[in-house]
This record gives C-alpha cells, structure tokens and sequence, in this order.
C-alpha cells in the first residue's frame, strides 16, 4: 500500500513517525508531502523519511488563501505521482485531492471543531474518515472515529519514548540540578489570530524567579530575542521530549508542548488565552491535574502556583503518579493507528 501524509507542523512528524515507520516495515511505501515550517524538514530527515516541499508558509489572508491553493494542487499532484492508495495527515489539502482522486482521506484532528472551526470547514465536508480522541465535544457523524488517548501517546507512551540520562551532559549540567523550560511561541498561525500568550513582561519575570531555583532554558519560536539569548536551549529540536521529561517543570504559551510534558509527567503551566477551549488539554488538567491553564488575566494566579510547584519538594513523584494513572487509561496510538490504517476498507 501506498500511504502519503500531508503535514505542517514539527508535532505532527512525531506524531505519525512511528506508525510509519511501523508500515514501512509491513512492506508499505510512505511519502510526506509538507508545509515547510521550521524543523519539519530536519525531523523528517533525522527519520530517513522521503518528504516533498508542498508549499511554503506565508501571512496575511491573500498569503494564507494562495499558499492553501498552491498546498492543494502540489498534494494532488504527489498522490497522482505516487499512486498513493490512501492520504492520511492534519491537512484540509488531502481531502480536497481526494474529491478529485477518488483516493481515500482520513484527517487525524485532536482539535474540538469549534475550537479550530476554520480547519473544520475546510476539510471536514471532503474528508472520508475524520479521527480524533473520544473526549473532543464535536457533533459525531458516521465519518468519526474516536479513539481513548492523546496524539502525543503517539509518540511519547512508554512503548516508544524512553527518556534518555545523556541529556544532561548536552544541556551542560549535572543530573541531580534542577532546571525549568520556558517555551514561547509566535502567535502568528492562522489559529493564533486575536489570542495573546507570555508578554516580554511576564517572560522576564518567569526568568527571574525560575531562575532562583534552578537553571532556566528558553525554546522560542522563531528569531530569538537578544535579550534571552543566554537562556537559548542547547540541544538539538529532535531531543526536545529527553529535556521536557527530566525538568522541574515548564511554563508556555504553547498547546502542544504543554501536552507533551503533562504525558511525560513533568508538571506543566500554560498561559495564554486558548485556556478553556480544548477538550484534551481540559482533561489533562481537570481530570488528570498534569497541568494548570492561566488566562493572562490572571498573571498573579499563575505566578502564585509556580511557586507553589517550585516549593514542593515531592513534585515529580505527585506527577509521577499522575502520569501513571493517565497511561492507565489511555491507549498506545501508534499501535492503533498502524492497524486502522492497514484494515481500512479501501473499496
């Protein structure tokens, strides 16, 4: 079988690496066709996957209208070359070439539909399958699919994550010193528009009291700031999960790393203004207690609990428990997304 995945973000290579990885050992033939945002390209390299360049991203509605137009045409034109026998990915392109193909499309989303409700009717009106986690609030169709687990049980369940101890000699520091990982994003994806996270204020305070307990390392997305360029993660992208496990704790105003330290049971602070809005982080919080979401309303609150965290000389021992409780529910999603895909009806 022929499996192309279509992509945009670095989340989404993990995402779906080991299950390709999985089917290309059944025989299969795989092919990324991509958005070309930073650390894509390097992901996929460092997996030895072949990816074609789709589009390339740009800003402003005209921008983003034209790059979909020219990301639609260059997947249609790989599905066609390739022959694929079915397009999986986190993409609207796939499931409008599938409307000219005929070739089966299933849009992986662990978005709630309202929360990303651009996305969704984009793609979701052309889609044959649309899968996401149970807990999502999304009407149901018989196009859904719903699995018991997270996209980051993809890639960091126990099955395929093992923390590795070498990290702390890339990071240049002894292993029983505490560290923390702030992580800003850019706030400039379509979906960010009108939302704000940590302001150069609230960042400059996080730095000052972190770093009296501890050592402080900022991940940034895009150019970073003069300013903290002191504080610029050492590590090479692909052993960003070894670094989020063994830290104290992170504080960001990113969705996707909060979730990946909260399933790694690092305790995690999010702050930004998505709080309350998707179903998957909301569990993880509420029902788990893995993480705790601040509007920046309430920058005291969140302040308050870092330090609360800060002082608890038995945090990653709570949070291990925690963790363990999660896994418990949850299932390995890189083994069921290798036997969906492959006893998928393409008829």
């Amino acid at each position: 079988m022929n499996i192309l995945i279509d992509i945009g973000h670095p989340a989404h290579v993990h995402l779906f690496r080991n299950a390709a990885h999985i089917w290309q050992e059944h025989g299969h033939q795989i092919l990324f066709t991509i958005r070309n945002r930073p650390l894509v390209p390097e992901l996929l390299t460092v997996n030895n996957f072949r990816f074609v360049v789709a589009s390339t991203p740009r800003t402003g509605g005209i921008g983003r209208a034209w790059e979909l137009g020219e990301h639609d045409w260059n997947v249609l034109k790989e599905a066609i070359r390739f022959k694929a026998d079915i397009m999986l990915g986190t993409s609207v392109s796939i499931t409008h070439a599938s409307k000219i193909t005929r070739i089966p499309s299933i849009v992986f989303s662990e978005d709630d539909a309202d929360y990303l409700n651009f996305f969704a009717k984009l793609a979701y009106p052309f889609a044959n399958t649309i899968v996401i986690p149970e807990n999502l609030r999304d009407k149901r169709t018989p196009k859904y699919v719903t699995y018991n687990s997270y996209h980051e049980l993809a890639y960091l369940h126990p099955n395929h994550f093992s923390p590795d101890p070498k990290i702390f000699d890339e990071l240049g520091i002894k292993p029983d010193e505490r560290y923390f990982i702030v992580r800003l994003v850019s706030m400039k994806a379509h979906h960010d528009k009108g939302h704000k996270g940590i302001s150069g204020t609230t960042r400059d305070n996080l730095i000052s009291l972190l770093s009296k307990n501890g050592k402080v390392f900022i991940t940034a997305e895009g150019q970073m700031p003069e300013a903290i360029k002191i504080y610029q993660l050492p590590t090479s992208p692909d052993r960003i999960h070894h670094v989020l496990y063994y830290a104290k704790m992170l504080v960001s105003d990113s969705q996707t790393m909060t979730m990946e330290a909260a399933v790694l049971g690092t305790p995690a602070i999010r702050y930004n203004t998505f709080v309350g809005l998707c179903s998957v982080i909301e569990e993880l919080e509420h029902r788990y207690g893995l993480t705790y979401g601040f509007l920046p309303k309430d920058e005291e609150k969140m302040f308050a609990k870092v330090k609360e965290l800060m002082d608890n000389p038995n945090l990653k021992e709570e949070w291990t428990e925690r963790r363990s409780r999660m896994l418990a529910d949850k299932i390995d999603l890189s083994a069921w997304m290798v036997d969906f895909v492959e006893n998928y009806s393409l008829a």
